[in-house]
């Protein structure tokens, strides 16, 4: 076997973990190196790079018949960064310790991406009737970014796939869903001015404070009487503050903050419906009518006969936003995928988003599937690992699925 042609899924998978990927940085060369794993294999690929950037790209490739429906296995290559997490191991390279491999990416998604390749190896010396299809992205950590660029370049894809499956990590459970997913950015304007004068001035930073206060209200009503989507860990649309930044020092009056906040949806529920609820509670605290209101109404009421600066509403900007994935328990999207896993395996909604719902906007008959090795609550966190057995899994399932294509 030649050196360029890995020998199994977790020899691929040790050598991606040693490419690091951060999301926003390159990650040509883990797209280079996959490549030459399927030219190794007589596979031939299509690099779909970002307009503005061409070192960070999406890969395509399909072995088998094109004429024909067949699957696709979906997953990114970008990882979340390290920094200021308290790593025991080398976080950019593979350390295998008690039946698990550690690295940045071994759950989140590189285990996957390493099956998905070494499967479409061995696909490529069997005899298809239907194709296999595989599509790794760059930047989806923050929206599904760089799929997007993969997708446009895929419109005209015909025909369209009889399923898709996302291989996040899901314990190899079949994922039918996840909540969309609007994030905002919202910067709040006031006026600079020395401290001992605050009063006469517009605190941004008081402004900001509106607007999370409103955030918190939102995030009251939906639980106590939004809509329901069971099969969630949160079965109903969450309202959640990320970051805010604003002032310069504690002697001035704040000119600008800056919030960011995000809405995961059930699909019941409207994302700009919901941001116009918390905008309309934020002007109605910052005009003081409801109780609880902001500092400048407070100052009024102490000195009626200043005249206070009005604030001006914060201004909001839509940053990114994704839709959900439904698919029906029932379908027989579902009853395929289940039939290459073993007997009973249950299905489940996932709490983190996916280039799934993409992908269904994409091709609106294909069914779209998260099924992957790992946990996701392992993702993201110092010392992130996958199971050796299941990266054993993720190949035995996709072993079935070859059988099904031949």
């Amino acid at each position: 076997m030649s050196p360029a042609l890995p020998a199994s899924s977790l020899a691929l998978l040790r050598e991606l973990l040693a490419i690091p990927s951060v999301t926003l940085t390159p990650n040509k060369a883990l797209i280079e190196r996959v490549q030459a794993v399927l030219a190794e294999a007589g596979i031939a690929s299509t690099i779909v790079a970002d307009p503005q950037d061409e070192r960070r790209c999406n890969l395509f490739a399909t072995v088998g018949p094109k004429d024909v429906p067949g699957v696709v296995l979906s997953g990114h290559t970008d990882v979340v960064p390290v920094e200021g997490q308290p790593w025991t191991v080398p976080p950019f390279a593979a350390t295998e310790r008690d039946g698990r491999i550690y690295g940045r990416g071994s759950a989140d998604m590189k285990g996957f991406v390493a099956c998905a390749v070494m499967a479409m190896v061995r696909a490529a010396a069997l005899p298809l009737k239907r194709p296999l299809h595989v599509a790794l992205s760059f930047d989806e950590e923050i929206g599904c970014v760089g799929v997007r660029h993969l997708i446009r370049a895929l419109e005209h894809m015909k025909p369209a796939p009889t399923l898709c499956v996302v291989g996040e990590p899901t314990l190899m459970k079949i994922g039918t869903g996840h909540k969309g997913k609007a994030a905002y950015r919202a910067l709040c304007c006031g006026q600079a001015g020395h401290s001992g004068l605050a009063p006469r001035f517009v605190n941004a930073i008081h402004t900001a404070a509106d607007l999370v206060s409103a955030l918190r209200d939102v995030q009251r009503e939906l639980a106590e009487d939004g809509p329901r989507e069971e099969g969630y860990a949160i079965p109903y649309t969450t309202v959640h503050a990320g970051t805010i930044k604003g002032g310069t020092a504690l002697n001035i009056v704040p000119a600008q903050c800056e919030v960011n906040f995000e809405i995961r949806n059930v699909a019941q529920d409207d994302p700009a419906q919901i941001l116009a609820r918390v905008l309309a509670l934020t002007q109605t605290r910052m005009r003081g009518v409801q109780a609880g209101s902001n500092s400048q109404s407070e100052a009024q009421a102490a000195a009626p006969s200043l005249d206070l600066p009005q604030a001006a509403a914060p201004t909001i900007d839509l940053v990114n936003t994704y839709p959900g994935l439904a698919t029906a328990d029932d379908s027989p999207g579902v009853q395929l995928l289940s039939s290459w896993l073993p007997p009973g395996t249950p299905l489940t909604k996932v709490a983190f988003g996916t280039e799934g719902g993409l992908f269904k906007q994409q091709w609106r008959d294909t069914a779209v599937l998260v099924c992957g090795p790992g946990s996701i609550e392992v993702a993201h966190k110092a010392d992130e690992y996958v199971e050796i057995t299941q990266i054993e899994a993720c190949d035995a399932m996709l072993e079935r699925l070859t059988a099904y294509l031949v």
